[in-house]
């Protein structure tokens, strides 16, 4: 019966083959528009992902700055100041957190050969190299040994590479910073950059050796990451602790700024999913407005047919093998020109290979750029769509045509 059904499909499709192939294409731009549009969703979370990976998720920085209320009997305007000594705190008190290190910034004058460049200098624990994410491409990163040693040794950024030895090899190569030597034991890979973002042109040296270059005992900041998932929780346990170190407001913001990277990650992760269920409804129009087509072609069909119809009734067809053959028809037309739109869509997104989004505002930020992303769940939601559309399309002619009256039907002209 049902093999029957879907010959008797068939063999009006082939009666109205203009009309058909017409509407299975319509159908097939609709379902990969709708994949299409999807993949594009998709390829923008995944950049928000790629951008911020590279500098690592579950990171904070804690930056000191001045109080804005009164605490106990602590003024406003009153300076923080950190030490060691809240490395320790937070170690002890926050246990969330998995490494952390202390952090102190120089702006240096860094010579090689006759090349002079005025960079930044951080001295930082050797953590900070799974904390930021910092990455040889070259040789090594500092070790506990170099900071326990007071090694003088350093690891370069890629621009800052790139401006003290052009092309040459610099690591085993000696550079002088502000007057001390320091030997090169590692290049790191280029971060994205955006304009004069100086993040590739930092020199990285062990925090012990810093003190060399300047005074060590406050801290510019304290980075550190964690593995658990609530940022929020963790950042007013931090909050906390440092409230009571420093004796201010753990409310006051500018007391103490805290820079959460998982925070700015699920801001753009709601903006990319408010942006991939705005072209998901802007797909799901294109494939009704195939949808509709399908609907028309139909009840022209079942206008065209309607003496056959009335005939098939006078032999004994029933309701429901009249509804279920125009029914049969509409679906199998939807099949068809979904595959056709999923092999286009596929097709396309091959074809476009990566479109140029945060590379044309930073260097170094191809990971940052889209590619059209079809995995399983676009399939399966342009599917779901289709279906929709096809049983909404096809159900309406096909009950026109069981509903007609067998002998109005044979009178039809």
């Amino acid at each position: 019966m049902f093999a029957d059904t879907l010959h008797e499909a068939w063999t009006a499709m082939r009666y109205n083959r203009r009309s058909t192939v017409l509407t299975m294409l319509g159908l097939a731009w609709g379902i990969a528009t709708v994949v299409l549009l999807l993949a594009y969703g998709n390829g923008c979370g995944r950049v928000m992902t790629n951008i911020f990976a590279s500098f690592g998720t579950k990171m904070m920085i804690l930056i000191p700055g001045r109080t804005s209320m009164q605490a106990g009997g602590q003024k406003a305007g009153a300076p923080l100041h950190f030490t060691l000594d809240d490395i320790e705190m937070l170690k002890n008190n926050v246990p969330q957190i998995s490494r952390i290190t202390p952090e102190v910034y120089k702006n240096a004058s860094i010579q090689y050969d006759t090349r002079t460049f005025n960079f930044g200098v951080v001295g930082d624990h050797p953590n900070v190299a799974s904390i930021k994410v910092l990455v040889p491409a070259q040789g090594r990163f500092y070790n506990l040994e170099d900071q326990t040693q007071r090694a003088r040794v350093a690891v370069l950024s890629s621009e800052a590479k790139e401006k003290l030895f052009s092309g040459r090899n610099a690591q085993g190569e000696r550079i002088r910073i502000d007057g001390l030597t320091f030997e090169v034991i590692g290049v790191l890979n280029a971060k994205m950059q955006e304009g004069d973002d100086d993040i590739n042109r930092i020199i990285y040296v062990p925090f012990t050796t810093m003190g060399d270059l300047t005074d060590i005992h406050f801290l510019d900041s304290i980075g550190f990451n964690y593995e658990v998932n609530d940022y929020a929780e963790l950042e007013r346990a931090v909050r906390a602790v440092m409230a009571i170190q420093h004796k201010f407001n753990p409310v006051d913001r500018r007391a103490l700024s805290v820079y959460s990277v998982m925070e700015q990650v699920h801001q753009f992760q709601a903006m990319a999913l408010g942006f991939k269920v705005l072209l998901g409804l802007i797909g799901t129009i294109t494939l009704a407005t195939g949808g509709v087509g399908l609907m028309n072609i139909m009840l022209v069909s079942v206008t065209q047919r309607t003496r056959e119809i009335g005939m098939e009734k006078a032999l004994g067809s029933r309701q429901r093998d009249v509804f279920f053959r125009f029914l049969a028809e509409a679906l199998t037309i939807s099949f068809i020109g979904g595959l056709l739109g999923v092999a286009l869509a596929y097709a396309i997104a091959h074809s476009v290979g990566r479109l140029t989004l945060y590379s044309a505002m930073a260097k170094h930020a191809e990971a940052g750029d889209i590619q059209l992303v079809i995995d399983p769940r676009t399939l399966l939601i342009a599917t779901l769509f289709l279906g929709i559309v096809a049983l909404v399309s096809g159900m309406v002619p096909a009950m026109r045509a069981s509903r007609l009256d067998p002998i109005e039907a044979l009178r039809h002209e």
